[in-house]
C-alpha cells in the first residue's frame, strides 16, 4: 500500500498556507504582529507540522518573517521599500502588458472585462473589498497572459508584498475616483490591443498608486487601492 502521508501534509501545509495568508491579507493579522502558532493550529483543526511547512511558503512569499527560536511574525514593510518595490512592479507589470495583446485572445479579454464590470460595480457600492478583489483579478489575468513564467513568479512575490503594505494605508474618495478612471483606460488599451500604450498606462498606474501609498503611509487604518 502507498503511503499516502506526505501528499496529506503537502495538501494541509497548502490549505494552512491558504487561510494563514487571507488572514494577513483580511487584516486579522496585522504587519509586526507575532504569529501564535497554537491558536492558529486549533482555527486550522492541524498539527504544527504542516502549519510550520505553511509557514516557511508565506515567508518564501515574503509575507512573513522566521524568528530563530522565536517564531515568527508578519513582515512589516518599511516606508523605504515601497519604492523599491513598486519600481520594480512598475516595469514587471509594463512589460506583462506590452506580452500580453499579443497573446489576447477574444475569451481572455471577455473575462478581463467582465472583472472590470464587477469592479466598477463595488467602487459604486463603496465596497473596498469587493473592489479590490476584482482590481487584483485583472492584474493578474494581464500577467498571466504574457505566458511568461519567470515574469509571473517575481510579480506574485511582489504582489503579496504590496497587498500587505496596504493595509498600512488610507485611502481618499479622490485617489479611489483616479484609479477607477485609470482602470477604465487601461482596458480600452486592451480593446484596441495597443501594446505600447497599455504598458505606458500600468506603468503610470503603478507610480501613482505608490506615491498615494507613501503619501499616507503614517497612518494604520484603512485599506489602500490599486
Amino acid at each position: 500500500m502507498v503511503d499516502k502521508t506526505p501528499f496529506r501534509h503537502a495538501t494541509l501545509s497548502k490549505e494552512a498556507a491558504k487561510g494563514v495568508r487571507k488572514l494577513i491579507f483580511n487584516g486579522y493579522l496585522a504587519p509586526g504582529e507575532r504569529i501564535n502558532e497554537k491558536e492558529l493550529c486549533q482555527e486550522f483543526g492541524l498539527s504544527r507540522t504542516p502549519l510550520r511547512e505553511a509557514l516557511k511558503v508565506l515567508e518564501s512569499e515574503g509575507l512573513i518573517e522566521l524568528l530563530p527560536n522565536r517564531g515568527s511574525r508578519v513582515v512589516l514593510i518599511e516606508p523605504r521599500a515601497i519604492d523599491e518595490i513598486f519600481s520594480v512592479m512598475s516595469v514587471l507589470e509594463s512589460l506583462a502588458g506590452e506580452i500580453a495583446v499579443e497573446n489576447l485572445s477574444d475569451e481572455r479579454l471577455a473575462e478581463i472585462r467582465a472583472e472590470h464590470f464587477q469592479m466598477a460595480m463595488y467602487y459604486t457600492r463603496a465596497d473596498l473589498t469587493g473592489y479590490f478583489h476584482h482590481n487584483q483579478r485583472i492584474h493578474d489575468l494581464i500577467v498571466l497572459t504574457s505566458g511568461n513564467e519567470t515574469l509571473a513568479a517575481l510579480y506574485q512575490n511582489l504582489a503579496g508584498k504590496i497587498r500587505l503594505a496596504r493595509h498600512h494605508a488610507n485611502i481618499s474618495r479622490e485617489r479611489w475616483t483616479c484609479a477607477m478612471s485609470e482602470h477604465e483606460i487601461i482596458l480600452e488599451a486592451l480593446e484596441s490591443r495597443d501594446g505600447e500604450r497599455l504598458a505606458r498606462l500600468l506603468r503610470e498606474h503603478l507610480l501613482k498608486t505608490c506615491d498615494s501609498l507613501k503619501s499616507s503611509f503614517q497612518t494604520d487604518s484603512g485599506k489602500m487601492i490599486d
